[in-house]
């Protein structure tokens, strides 16, 4: 496989939290696309678009989900605004939709079309194959073709997220005040257990004795059931919970609000971007663990637009490329936490921590 790493700037992007399009119905073959100005968020750069243009389609969490899809969107609006590029994207409200919504854009023309979730990486196989000359891309995958390489239409965009999960991780492990911790994941995967286990190895390296209480919502679109789980988990003893689950962690704020407002000490933990706003007014988030996919959408479609798409390369984020870590907003966190993350950063990057990210990796990691 080919491995390309991109160095990232860490200067956040400012978004704008716009309200999501619903998902459009597939075209026929011969039909104009139906998108009109007005109709959907980024019309009004298309006066100075030029001949580029970008899409994107999200996952069920939608485009403002505070979380993964709207990072990936922001990241796209600030490439409109800074090139005066078209971007758009289309929504889906359920799985069903990701294919006639990534069939549409390709079919439409645009010079690249993102698949926002690992959950589209066999609908991106589809499209990838009935139109070999698309460029797609696709956050959180690798998607392979029948002869086990990376597709050569696709751009497979993948981080480290074990890596900064790790850090959040140190900082939970240290201030918990209960000796007990939670995680949340959205849908059980390879990929989420990246977070799981790379906290888990951050908590037990600076705590060994802490315990750590895992569940998963199977639903990254499921805030109500977010709110349960993290209700079940904080009634067991946990103060502090990591979420890696979407709009479904959106519960988790809401519950550890509720508590805090009713006198309990609790904490949550956000996850892709800086989630301190989600924490307010109670002020319950106590970091968060920075994903930037806003830098990958940005820094893959400004390469694609100077001529050299990374089809079927791995593009890959972590700490040395500064695409995962801990959020700016520190108020929450202590002294002592932030020299700890500093140090157990530089281990890592010196390869003298090799953090985990299956279960099997976790089991030898603790011992």
């Amino acid at each position: 496989m080919k491995k390309i790493l991109i160095f990232m700037s860490f200067a956040l992007a400012v978004g704008i939290l716009l309200s999501a399009c619903g998902p459009a119905e597939e075209p026929a073959p011969d039909e104009t696309p139906t998108e009109t100005p007005g109709d959907q968020p980024g019309d009004e750069a298309t006066e100075e678009a030029g001949d580029f243009s970008v899409r994107m389609v999200t996952d069920v969490g939608g485009v403002d989900d505070r979380s993964f899809n709207e990072s990936a969107w922001e990241g796209l609006q600030s490439f409109g605004e800074d090139f005066g590029v078209d971007v758009n994207y289309l929504q889906s409200g359920d799985a069903a939709d990701y294919q006639p919504n990534l069939n549409r854009l390709v079919r439409e023309g645009h010079d690249i079309v993102y698949a926002i979730g690992f959950l589209m990486a066999d609908d991106v196989r589809t499209i990838s194959e009935q139109q070999p000359d698309a460029q797609l891309a696709i956050v959180d995958s690798v998607v392979e073709g029948a002869d086990g390489n990376p597709l050569e239409n696709v751009a497979h965009i993948t981080f480290k997220e074990h890596e900064g999960s790790f850090l959040v991780g140190v900082v939970a492990g240290l201030q918990t005040e209960t000796n007990t911790v939670g995680f949340i994941g959205g849908v059980e995967s390879g990929l989420i257990k990246k977070f799981e286990n790379g906290f888990k190895a951050g908590v037990k390296a600076v705590n060994p004795d802490a315990n750590i209480i895992v569940q998963y919502a199977e639903s990254f679109n499921d805030a109500s059931r977010g709110q349960a789980i993290a209700g079940t988990i904080y009634g067991q003893g946990a103060d502090i919970i990591y979420h890696a689950a979407g709009g479904t962690g959106n519960g988790l704020f809401t519950e550890a609000q509720e508590r805090s407002r009713a006198g309990e000490n609790v904490w949550a933990i956000g996850v892709d971007r800086d989630q301190h706003e989600q924490g307010m007014p109670e002020n319950v988030t106590l970091t968060s663990m920075v994903k930037r996919v806003d830098q990958a959408v940005y820094q893959v479609s400004e390469t694609t637009m100077n001529g050299e798409f990374p089809g079927g390369q791995i593009v890959e984020f972590g700490l040395e490329e500064e695409g995962v870590g801990i959020a700016e907003t520190t108020e929450n966190v202590t002294e002592e936490s932030l020299e700890a993350v500093e140090d157990y950063k530089n281990q890592i990057l010196e390869g003298e921590i090799e953090v985990p990210e299956t279960d099997e990796e976790y089991e030898a990691f603790i011992q």
